[in-house]
């Protein structure tokens, strides 16, 4: 199959080779034979579909799909009017490959009829745009919130309380429980806008070269001394990265957060043993702008984090990174809220997949490419 595809670009010698092309590109390839046999995978095609070239090559394209998917139709029909047929909006779901929406290109090999190509083109890249940037809209509101709340409402507070402590020296014994009760009030609302404060603007990150497995070394300590002591927690490193180029501290807040949600999830399942998993990974991403950096930054660097509790509800996900949304008794909903806001800071982009036993957040991040960067220099 590959030497089929050699011939179409030559073979000097200055020319890079197929197999690293192929490697290259970020979108899914995969090649099936008139029977629907995997004949062929890229890497991306190999990473969609969780398995390596030498254990999908020969398996029928109906044991890894859903047999009434769309694509098998447009693979047959390629073959059979030797067009190129384009299916958008696929679901596709499997337990082996989770949840995609994609567009699938579907076109017959010219030297080999009866083989189809098969490019597949995930939605959730312009998703996370878009999410990214509801994200920061949602962020932006809370910064302007957690700002009024400071300068508008923790005033009249403290007057409130000094006259309900006033009042408590002047009225009978019978009735200081009310006064009491105001003093509380106003002490628990203060605490409150406390924590809201962490939303407000605050002076650029001093970013720097970060050591993400450092990070997220010492997230997975605290938790294995702490909130995670009973849990198996794994960590599975690409050992291969580059330095992050992020703010530590901030980094190490993300992250203990977001293992602190898995850690409580994880503990409130019906699995025999909570687990968390904790695994970074590189791959081709998508460019955003970084506040406070002309440059427009790749985002290849993904750090997941997932855990084996029941999974998300489904009217909860389209709201999960917005401020004062939580499952948990007594919380406060502003965990996420504030990762949301950090990761945004950082140039990222966060999403989750959720299913009952496997829950997992995705963080995608820039890496430190030159020293310009550094200094809002312009980078490629």
């Amino acid at each position: 199959m590959l030497k089929a595809i050699k011939n179409t670009f030559g073979g000097g010698t200055d020319r890079p080779s197929v197999e690293s092309i192929m490697d290259s590109l970020p979108e899914p390839v995969i090649v099936v034979d008139g029977s629907g046999n995997v004949t062929f995978l890229n890497a991306a095609g190999q990473s969609f579909l969780q398995g390596s070239e030498a254990v999908l090559r020969g398996v029928n394209l109906q044991d890894l799909i859903p047999h009434d998917s769309p694509i098998l139709a447009a693979v047959d029909r390629a073959r059979r009017v030797g067009s190129s047929m384009t299916v958008h909006g696929v679901r596709l779901s499997t337990p082996r490959i989770g949840n995609h929406t994609v567009t699938v290109d579907a076109a017959p090999l010219t030297d080999r009829r009866d083989s189809v190509v098969i490019t597949i083109k995930e939605h959730s890249i312009a998703g996370k745009i878009d999410h990214a940037l509801t994200q920061r809209g949602a962020v932006r509101s809370v910064t302007a919130l957690a700002a009024m709340l400071a300068h508008e409402v923790k005033n009249p507070l403290s007057g409130i309380r000094g006259a309900a402590q006033l009042l408590e020296s002047m009225v009978p014994a019978e009735d200081r429980q009310l006064t009491k009760l105001i003093t509380e009030e106003t002490d628990r609302i203060v605490k409150l806008l406390d924590r809201m404060e962490i939303f407000s603007d605050r002076p650029n990150l001093e970013r720097s070269p970060v050591n993400i497995h450092e990070v997220l070394d010492r997230v997975l300590e605290i938790a294995r001394n702490g909130f995670a002591s009973g849990m198996r927690l794994v960590a599975s490193y690409d050992p291969s990265l580059p330095p992050v180029l992020g703010d530590r501290d901030q980094l190490v807040q993300i992250f203990l957060n977001l293992v602190k949600n898995a850690a409580e999830a994880a503990s409130d399942g019906e699995a025999p043993e909570g687990e968390i998993t904790v695994s970074t990974a590189y791959r081709h991403g998508i460019r955003l702008a970084v506040p406070g950096i002309e440059a427009r930054m790749h985002l290849p660097l993904v750090i997941s984090i997932r855990d084996n509790g029941p999974g998300i509800p489904d009217d909860l996900r389209p709201h999960l990174f917005e401020p004062f949304i939580t499952t948990k008794s007594g919380g406060s909903g502003l965990g996420l809220a504030l990762v949301a806001k950090l990761v945004s800071e950082h140039g990222g982009v966060i999403d989750f997949e959720s299913r009952p036993r496997r829950t997992q957040f995705n963080v995608m991040m820039p890496v430190l490419r030159d020293n310009a960067q550094l200094g809002g220099g312009k980078g490629s």
